[in-house]
């Protein structure tokens, strides 16, 4: 009997889908659910498959899963779960590739008009009975800089070519995208954002993106400029990026992904009337479930059959 542990710290309704689904699908299969990592004792000894989120993730979890073969991750991003030291080098692992460019892309342009149009302020005046005024910052005509020139980054070009925005990609290396006007190279980071409006974060976290929006970057951008990451909290130093935020060394920020989730109370982000929080949102959608289930039954046809050759989306090859 193949065991199944899904690790999942989300509303219980969308948790119970994926064992539901699981299950109907694969009858001889046990499928057992933990809501959080603290939870898994009575599961993940037995554990043949883990589904989960690297945020989600400690490295306890791995170093009691004596045996685990595979780990499939239900986002793109990998950190956290292939770089803990306890996740042995045979166990495959695979992600969610190419479901992302839908919800990241509206969430990344939510983000720039409630920015641009100042809506937070709109929401706490309305808590506070206030009636006040103030003009929009328009996107069209505005430049808008994308770092990280993947699959939701050419989702979301072309979506604010619609509004009327220059798109500038910023990647590694300078290659011709559908969707782009510009290209323009990674390092060094602070010279492709000083004309930029807007700065969205799409990149990996990786060493080499870690911490690299720094202080210098942050000093490099126009102080009318907004940031908006939906990458991860480890390609930002957070407390340079505080520092600015508070100093108004750009205009205002939205930030849906922390090194710590959930972010704590005493972070100074909460303080701010020009940064806009979200707790780790972007691609979370009402149809990810739907999105998602192709992809591991696909996996987890593949893997009882012994045949991992046929798995997609593979990351660590085990």
């Amino acid at each position: 009997m193949t065991n199944v542990l899904i690790l999942l710290t989300l509303p219980e309704d969308i948790r119970n889908q994926y064992r539901d689904r699981l299950r109907a699908a694969f009858p001889d299969v046990t499928v057992s659910l933990a809501d959080h990592h603290s939870r898994v004792d009575p599961y993940i000894g037995e554990a043949d498959v883990l589904i989960t989120f690297g945020p989600m993730l400690v490295d306890r979890v791995f170093a009691e899963a004596k045996r685990l073969k595979w780990v499939q991750a239900l986002g793109t991003g990998v950190d956290n779960l292939i770089d803990l030291p306890s996740l042995r080098k045979d166990v495959t692992v695979t992600n969610l590739h190419g479901i992302h460019g839908a919800p990241v892309s509206e969430a990344a342009i939510a983000s720039m008009l409630l920015l641009s149009r100042r809506m937070h302020h709109s929401v706490r005046a309305q808590d506070k009975r206030q009636w006040g005024r103030w003009p929009a910052t328009l996107l069209h005509n505005k430049t808008v800089g994308i770092f990280g020139v993947g699959a939701i980054a050419e989702a979301l070009a072309p979506r604010c070519k619609a509004f009327g925005m220059k798109v500038v990609g910023i990647s590694s290396s300078v290659r011709e995208v559908s969707g782009f006007d510009e290209m323009r190279l990674r390092d060094p980071l602070a010279n492709a954002v000083r004309d930029l409006d807007y700065l969205v974060l799409l990149t990996p976290l990786t060493p080499a993106t870690r911490g690299i929006v720094d202080a210098n970057v942050l000093a490099a951008m126009k102080p009318t400029s907004f940031l908006v990451n939906l990458a991860r909290g480890g390609v930002v130093d957070e407390m340079a990026l505080a520092a600015t935020l508070q100093r108004r060394g750009i205009a205002g920020a939205a930030i849906d992904v922390f090194l710590q989730e959930p972010l704590p109370p005493e972070y100074p982000f909460w303080d701010l009337d020009n940064t806009f929080l979200t707790p780790h949102l972007g691609g979370f959608c009402d149809v990810y479930v739907d999105h998602a289930m192709p992809v591991i039954e696909t996996n987890l046809r593949a893997f009882l059959a012994g045949e991992k050759s046929r798995m997609v989306n593979v990351v660590q090859a085990g």
